[in-house]
């Protein structure tokens, strides 16, 4: 016997996936008439116009009467909250902040260099330091701030904030790194993986964004890898999907960070590849590598294009497995320009499973060394966006007369 609750929830069910599909779509395409909508989704006219009311009521979306074909027609777009979103990208050498509107359009950054090993508490005080001068800079106070987003050149468990392979980030480990920052600026704060972040930001606004399943890998002071499956960041359990920089290609190798033998980075991390060239070369930094190699310089050159092999071996690995359409190549050693991504190409397309019907593109990132941080703003848009879509379905959710919390 039915109750009828298994059908009132399916209804349920099917209204939230009916929204969530219309959102999207208006979200990918930046705006679209209620008709194109309905041939986007799959909905009927009418389905689309009931939801699009209850969105507009909700505040998710704004309407605007606008002419399709000589006639007229309802066009719909995300409805425009003010506000702003920080990004900061903590690299090895190096701390970047910005802030963008929810367009994530830049409107202020900065960057500052960091000593080797630098300390967590330390470095935390000076980025929420800067997150307050940029805020002034621009007029604005923290009550704008919507949230903040964070890449760290290490694994990350996006649920925690928390560093989930001990060792590769010294004095770290045991930090909920996201719920100290939070704690300093009283605004939300999520962090996640460099690599991933890079990921997102050429997903949604560079060299993979007309890709659905995109890989995207960072060789820079160690190397890692962003992968987008479906549209959606795949970070794995507990944020170690990608770290190919942990993969072992030499079993009788040196000892890693992480405490394993003979890890990719032992042989093309930034201590490896100027071990290489010290003796003829000097005490050279990463920065000196990457110029001497737009300079023509022999020994650089071939320095990079052996990590560029090394890389593209465990990579051609990677793409046999997850089958992407296209691979975009980032990360401070990308700036060497053709000798590292000819070299990594070359040799995945010696070692990764060809497919005739669809040749796998291997490309240099378009947004460059801004890739990291501009995807840390668009973490913290994205999470922004799923607490105030969570707000405003329990609003629209809710039963007349009764009162509805908000974050």
């Amino acid at each position: 016997m039915n109750d009828g609750r298994s059908t009132s929830g399916s209804q349920t069910s099917l209204r939230e996936a009916n929204r969530g599909r219309i959102v999207e779509a208006v979200k990918r395409f930046g705006g679209l008439t209620q008709v194109e909508l309905a041939e986007a989704t799959g909905l009927s006219t009418a389905t689309v116009s009931t939801i699009v009311k209850e969105l507009t009521g909700a505040g998710v979306v704004d309407t605007h009467t606008t002419s399709r074909s000589g006639r007229r027609a309802t066009r719909v777009t995300i409805a425009r909250r003010v506000g702003l979103v920080a990004g900061v990208h903590v690299g090895h050498r190096h701390l970047r902040v910005a802030l963008s509107d929810l367009g994530l359009e830049v409107v202020a950054d900065q960057q500052l260099p960091l000593p080797s090993d630098h300390r967590v508490d330390t470095t935390l005080d000076r980025t929420a330091l800067l997150i307050v001068d940029l805020l002034e800079r621009v007029g604005a106070d923290l009550d704008e701030l919507l949230g903040v987003g964070v890449a760290l050149p290490a694994p990350v468990d996006s649920a925690t904030g928390m560093i989930s392979v001990r060792g590769t980030m010294r004095g770290w480990d045991d930090l909920h790194i996201g719920q100290v920052l939070s704690k300093r600026l009283a605004r939300p704060v999520f962090v996640d993986n460099d690599a991933n972040l890079g990921a997102l930001a050429e997903h949604d606004l560079g060299a993979a964004r007309t890709h659905s399943d995109s890989v995207y890998v960072r060789v820079s002071y160690t190397t890692g890898a962003g992968i987008i499956l479906n549209d959606h960041l795949h970070r794995g359990f507990a944020g170690t999907a990608g770290e190919i920089a942990h993969v072992q290609v030499d079993p009788q190798g040196q000892i890693c960070r992480c405490g394993n033998r003979g890890c990719l980075d032992t042989v093309t991390g930034e201590a490896a590849l100027l071990g290489l060239l010290r003796t003829s070369h000097g005490d050279l930094t990463l920065r000196d590598v990457v110029t001497l190699c737009r300079e023509g310089d022999p020994g650089c050159n071939r320095a990079v294009a052996d990590a560029g092999h090394r890389v593209g071996l465990v990579v051609a690995g990677l793409v046999t497995v997850l089958n992407p359409q296209v691979v975009v190549v980032g990360g401070e050693l990308a700036r060497a320009g053709d000798t590292l991504i000819d070299a990594l190409r070359e040799t995945m397309s010696r070692q990764a499973l060809p497919n005739r019907i669809a040749p796998l593109e291997v490309v240099a990132s378009e947004l460059g060394d801004r890739a990291e941080m501009l995807g840390a703003l668009a973490l913290a848009r994205r999470e922004t966006d799923v607490a105030h879509d969570e707000a405003r379905r329990r609003k629209m959710d809710a039963r007349p007369g009764e009162e509805v919390t908000t974050p």
